[in-house]
């Protein structure tokens, strides 16, 4: 797991991150973190054809984040198969940005930088 503070130090320090968003298409694009690429929903088959677009370039010893946001993290719907997914293909450096209630408690209520609009899969 990486606590969002650090995950938004790493983004300040203007560290080259891959964070794939495994959440809804409507959620990415009223605000997601900036960079991330749009990898999702995990919980649902086109969402996954979206992760397995994202994955298929990326070097699986490179650390990959994943973050969704939806709602609180116990329950989401999407981390699991996301992660899981990675994890089966080999993704040595694969995190969970710890996002305990949803992205605008955790990180946007925080002062944390937000992006809007749509976005393309890759990484």
């Amino acid at each position: 797991m990486m606590e969002p503070d650090r995950l938004a130090e790493r983004l300040a320090a203007k560290e080259k991150l891959t964070i794939l968003y495994v959440g809804f298409p409507v959620l990415y694009r009223a605000g997601h973190i900036p960079g991330a690429a749009m990898a999702g929903p995990g919980s649902k088959p086109e969402g996954m054809e979206l992760l397995k677009e994202a994955i298929q370039d990326l070097d699986r010893n490179k650390e990959v984040i994943l973050y969704c946001g939806c709602c609180p993290l116990v329950q989401c719907p999407n981390i699991r198969p996301a992660y899981s997914a990675l994890k089966s293909s080999g993704f040595a450096k694969l995190r969970v940005a710890r996002i305990p209630t949803n992205l605008h408690t955790d990180w946007t209520a925080k002062g944390y930088p937000v992006s809007k609009g749509s976005g393309r899969t890759g990484g």
